[in-house]
C-alpha cells in the first residue's frame, strides 16, 4: 500500500507518523515548503532569534528514521483521481491512498492596487519570513494590515530587529479574534512601548505602486496618505485547495469531508487547515492522526468537539483564551472577572462558553474540559476561580470515580 500526503505541516507530519506506526506501507510526503517548520514560530526567524533548523518541530532524522520519502519544494498543480496520481510540473506520484493536508494560505483583501505589488507578503510560509527579514533591514517605513494572532507576530519580530512597524487594525483592539479589551491593552501597550505604532478603527483603502511595481504608499479611510515599502498583509487566510478544486474533488469553505475524513473522490482523504475544520495546531495534528488511521483501514470517526484555543506570549506577558472571548448580548450570557491574575470566565445558564488567562495560565486544561464537555458548574460548592479536575469526577452506581 502506498500512501500519499500533500503538505508536511502539523496534519500532515502527524499523518506520516501514525501510518508508519501502524504498519510497514510506503509514504510519499509532497511539500511546497522545502524545510519542516512551525509556522507560530516564523516571526522569531524574523527577529534572528532562530534559524531554519530551529524552527522545526520534528527531528532531523524524522524522515530517514520513519523511512519516508519526501518531495521538497513540489506545488501540486492537479491530482487525477480515477488514475490515482498526483501531478506536478516535472512529474507525478501514483498512490493507493492520498491525504490532502496542504494547510491554509494568507488572503489579499480586495483593496484597490494591492494585487500583484512587489514587497507586498503574507506570513505564513518560510519564504514569507525570509522576504520579510531582507527587505525589513532596509525599509523605512513598514506597515502590517491586521493586529491578530500573524499581525502582532510579525510586528514582534520586526520590533525585535529593532524596527519600528505600523499596524492598521479595523476593529477598537488588538487580537478582537482572541480576547477582550482589557487583556489585549496589555499587548497594545507593550507593543507601543517598544516603538510599534497602532491604528485602530481604521483600514487601507487604497495602495500606491512606484514604477517598479513595488508599494510605495498606502490611503487610509478618511484619505489620509502614509509612506510604505515593505506591507505585511494578516487579514485571514483560506484553505490552499485550488488545485483540488480543479481535480474534481467536492470542496465548500475547504474540501468536504465525512466523520472519517474521506473526501468526494476514492481513496482521497483530507485534514487540517485544507478542510476548514481546524481551528489550531493540536487539532489539526489530531485529525492528521485519525485521518491517518481511517486510510489504514481502522476506522475512527471524528466525534471531538470542536473548541477555540489560542495561546499568545509576548514580551513575557502569557495569555490563553479558549472559546468564545467575549459574551453575546442578549443570549442569556454572563461574565465573571478576577483582576487580581486577570481571569474572565463566560458563563451560559452556568456552563462556561469562554474564558480568557493572562500572566497564569497552569489552569488552562481544567476550563479547556469544562468547555468542551458543556459541563455545568453553577452547582459545583466552592468558588468558580476554585474549580479544579476534582470537580470534573463523580461516583458512579459502584461508588466508583468516573470522569464526567
Amino acid at each position: 500500500m502506498k500512501h500519499v500526503i500533500i503538505g508536511a505541516g502539523a496534519a500532515g507530519i502527524s499523518a506520516a507518523r501514525t501510518i508508519r506506526q501502524n504498519g510497514s506501507d510506503e509514504i510519499v510526503i509532497i511539500s511546497t515548503d522545502d524545510a519542516v517548520i512551525s509556522r507560530c514560530m516564523l516571526h522569531k526567524y524574523i527577529s534572528g532569534s532562530r534559524n531554519v533548523a530551529e524552527l522545526s518541530f520534528i527531528p532531523y532524522n524524522f524522515f530517514e528514521q520513519n523511512n519516508i520519502s519526501w518531495r521538497r519544494g513540489t506545488v501540486v498543480t492537479s491530482i487525477d483521481t480515477a488514475a490515482k496520481r498526483v501531478n506536478f510540473d516535472g512529474g507525478n506520484e501514483s498512490y493507493d491512498r492520498l491525504l490532502i493536508a496542504t494547510g491554509a494560505e494568507s488572503v489579499l483583501p480586495p483593496i484597490d492596487g494591492l494585487k500583484g505589488t512587489k514587497s507586498v507578503y503574507g506570513l505564513r510560509h518560510l519564504s514569507d519570513a525570509k522576504a520579510i527579514r531582507d527587505f525589513a533591514k532596509l525599509a523605512t517605513n513598514i506597515v502590517i494590515i491586521g493586529a491578530g494572532l500573524v499581525g502582532l507576530d510579525a510586528a514582534y519580530g520586526l520590533v525585535e530587529m529593532g524596527r519600528k512597524p505600523t499596524v492598521v487594525e479595523m476593529a477598537a483592539t488588538v487580537l478582537p479574534q482572541n480576547m477582550d479589551k482589557h487583556a489585549a491593552s496589555t499587548y497594545e501597550t507593550k507593543f507601543t512601548e517598544a516603538g510599534c505604532k497602532f491604528m485602530l478603527n481604521s483600514w487601507v483603502e487604497s495602495v500606491q505602486v512606484n514604477s517598479s511595481g513595488a508599494v510605495s504608499g498606502i490611503t487610509l479611510d478618511g484619505g489620509k496618505q502614509m509612506p510604505c515599502d515593505l506591507l505585511i498583509v494578516a487579514v485571514g487566510v483560506r484553505p490552499a485547495i485550488e488545485f483540488a478544486k480543479n481535480s474534481g474533488i467536492e470542496c465548500g469553505r475547504g474540501i468536504t469531508v465525512d466523520d472519517y475524513f474521506a473526501s468526494s473522490a476514492p481513496d482521497v482523504y483530507a485534514a487540517g487547515d485544507a478542510t476548514g475544520l481546524s481551528e489550531s495546531w493540536p487539532d489539526a495534528k489530531r485529525q492528521g492522526e485519525l485521518a491517518a488511521l481511517n486510510m489504514c483501514g481502522i476506522q475512527t470517526p471524528y466525534n471531538d468537539a470542536l473548541v477555540q484555543k489560542n495561546t499568545v506570549n509576548f514580551f513575557g506577558v502569557p495569555t490563553l483564551s479558549v472559546g468564545r472571548p467575549l459574551p453575546i448580548d442578549g443570549d442569556n450570557e454572563e461574565s465573571r472577572c478576577d483582576y487580581s491574575a486577570y481571569q474572565k470566565i463566560i458563563l451560559r445558564d452556568g456552563v462556561p462558553v469562554g474564558v480568557i488567562l493572562q500572566g497564569d495560565i497552569s489552569r488552562s486544561g481544567i476550563w479547556h474540559h469544562m468547555i468542551k464537555t458543556k459541563r455545568d458548574i453553577s452547582k459545583i460548592p466552592k468558588s468558580i476561580w476554585k474549580i479544579s479536575f476534582a470537580d470534573a469526577y463523580g461516583l458512579d452506581e459502584d461508588g466508583e470515580y468516573t470522569w464526567i
